[in-house]
């Protein structure tokens, strides 16, 4: 239990992962377009965040068309997430 929150919380320790997460929580799903132009980094540095996201499960995406939609994978990460994110964002 203690592993997979460290894990979640050392992925989203950067800063761009943090704003992704957020946006994400915030609006369910968004495409790479979204949060590129919310974080305001190029798509490639984008992918590579989103990667580092997945890899340790904290979202998923759904193809749509054209576009990837990424979203959060389990309420557990939600709940943990929103917790963080509380403290962090008041």
């Amino acid at each position: 239990m203690f592993t997979k929150k460290a894990e979640v919380l050392k992925a989203v320790s950067n800063p761009q992962r943090l704003c992704i997460v957020k946006k994400l929580i915030e609006n369910d799903k968004l495409c790479v377009n979204d949060m590129k132009d919310c974080l305001g980094e190029s798509q490639p540095n984008v992918s590579q965040h989103i990667s580092k996201l997945k890899g340790v499960g904290i979202i998923k995406g759904q193809r749509e068309g054209k576009n990837i939609y990424y979203s959060i994978c389990d309420n557990e990460t939600v709940e943990t997430l929103k917790e963080v994110i509380v403290i962090l964002f008041p």
